[in-house]
């Protein structure tokens, strides 16, 4: 049997502008609409669904692997957007990236509080591996 993630849903505040948010800084295109949702396609057949959520938000945590150039764009685009951005997850080195299994990530917030990460290697790998293309 093979098992692949198709969508997941992102409760947020306002869905139109935390799906806008998502797709601007990933250098997606524009959300779609389905049904109620507002939908950020990802390169890799999975979706993002937004739904406006009708009580507290718990945030999560949305992890995307992207290609060293594109990196390069997220990044300029959190730092344009005046994001506060951490190399690590503790959130201990604001400002900065990390160089984990030889490529680069950091981590962000989205509107919502959802702690957003991208990475340019999937973590356990090695710096001889691939990296994602985009």
């Amino acid at each position: 049997m093979a098992v692949q993630l198709n969508h997941t849903i992102v409760w947020s505040s306002d869905q139109t502008m935390s799906a806008r948010f998502l797709a601007e800084i990933l250098g997606r295109p524009a959300p779609t609409r389905f049904g109620h949702f507002d939908v950020v396609e990802l390169d890799n057949g999975v979706s993002l669904d937004f739904a406006d959520a009708k009580g507290s938000i718990h945030p999560q945590h949305y992890a995307f692997l992207i290609s060293d150039a594109d990196f390069d764009a997220v990044l300029s685009r959190i730092r344009e957007r005046g994001l506060e951005y951490w190399a690590d997850p503790m959130r201990h080195r604001p400002g900065e990236i990390n160089h984990n299994n030889g490529g680069r990530g950091v981590y962000f917030p989205d509107p919502d509080g959802h702690f957003l990460e991208v990475i340019t290697r999937p973590y356990g790998s090695s710096a001889a591996e691939p990296v994602a293309s985009g």
